[in-house]
């Protein structure tokens, strides 16, 4: 399971459950409420880009901006569907008008940070993702710290990356995504102890994916648990036998 496969939680998610999607397909009229018109259209612009349909996603949030300019989150997604749309630049400026919408808005810190660190902007990154942590009504600051500790690992500052997931920690102690990025960042330092007592912790209280359970084998067999490495195995091939995971272990005999 690779560092980047786990990177970003909760970013397009909690930008795009924003409100339930209308039905409404048209415009409204003339006479009708700006403000329900820009979130229908808000709505609408979400599920075209959750749906990949990024030019009709561009069109109906662009509409929605237009009514109501200080809808953050229309602007945040707009740079999200700007970015699905190869156009960074853009992207940057929608980010931007976003936080000066709503500079206290932690989802939109948040994705804005996300999207510095795709841009290896990693300094400017973390001091959003500090914001969004700092935010008073931010009560989900263990997806800000973990993230802000993937954005570390791939800086690389291993020592602040594991100071931001144990920060998640303190917070949260069962906190599934922080629990597995310990356990990886443990694992790449060579630190297998450590990384199966973390990942330990994850399984007493999260149901792993194939992934994970490979995870697993890869420190038991570094450690030389030929019977841990075994079970682990075992239980690949018995819950995801079509998974690659378990392709992986028949072919390697």
């Amino acid at each position: 399971m690779s560092k980047s496969k786990r990177v970003w939680l909760g970013v397009a998610v909690i930008l795009l459950t924003a409100g339930c999607i209308s039905t409404t397909t048209g415009r409204q009229g003339p006479n009708a409420d700006k403000g329900a018109a820009a979130k229908i259209n808000y709505e609408l612009g979400a599920r075209y880009y959750k749906m990949g349909n990024y030019e009709l996603s561009r069109d109906r949030l662009l509409y929605s901006i237009e009514l109501d300019p200080k809808r953050a989150v229309a602007h945040s997604t707009l740079a999200l569907t700007y970015e699905g749309l190869g156009n960074l630049r853009l992207a940057t400026l929608s980010y931007e008008k976003a936080v000066r919408v709503s500079p206290r808005n932690f989802d939109v810190l948040n994705a804005y940070a996300v999207f510095l660190c795709r841009q290896n902007r990693f300094n400017d990154a973390e001091g959003y993702f500090d914001r969004a942590v700092r935010a008073p009504e931010n009560d989900n600051t263990e997806i800000m710290l973990t993230n802000a500790g993937v954005c570390m690992t791939q800086k690389p500052d291993l020592a602040k990356a594991e100071s931001f997931f144990r920060r998640a920690l303190d917070i949260r102690p069962n906190y599934g995504e922080a629990l597995l990025q310990m356990c990886l960042l443990k694992h790449s330092q060579g630190d297998d102890l450590n990384a199966r007592a973390f990942l330990q912790r994850y399984l007493s209280r999260h149901v792993p994916s194939a992934s994970v359970l490979y995870l697993g084998l890869r420190i038991e067999a570094n450690l030389g648990d030929e019977r841990s490495r075994t079970d682990y195995s075992n239980r690949i091939l018995r819950e995801y036998p079509e998974s690659p995971e378990a392709r992986r272990i028949l072919g390697s005999g």
